[in-house]
């Protein structure tokens, strides 16, 4: 069975590049989101094997919005991305349960080695 995974970020055209990479990787794409109150409703809902989050969005932050979907699920893979001179906000999320994190702009090389690590690959 394929992995699915929801997409979080507030520009589209991130959302879509990184729902390309997935698709290549044989990801199956469950949804995604871009903002965090909504990125915590999908999660409780589609139950994805991984998600991507951004943490700067309107509304509730990535951040939060990791804290939540963790408090939920301990077991939950998220993948942090966030623009560089983020370091103390990548430490943050990285010790509220944030399972690995990529910098943008990323590559499909930088997602992929991400999800390589967290499923062990």
């Amino acid at each position: 069975m394929k992995k699915r995974v929801l997409i979080v970020d507030d520009i589209r055209i991130i959302r879509e590049k990184l729902k390309e990479i997935f698709k290549e990787l044989g990801f199956e794409f469950a949804g995604e989101a871009s903002d965090g109150d909504s990125a915590v409703n999908l999660y409780r809902e589609l139950k994805p094997d991984l998600v991507t989050m951004d943490i700067v969005m309107p509304g509730k932050s990535g951040t939060d919005a990791l804290r939540e979907i963790i408090e939920t699920d301990p077991d939950a893979k998220v993948i942090i991305i966030t623009t560089l001179g983020q370091e103390n906000v990548i430490i943050e999320a990285l010790e509220n349960g944030a399972a690995e994190f990529v910098v943008k702009p990323f590559t499909k090389i930088e997602i992929k080695k991400a999800v390589k690590k967290i499923f062990n690959e």
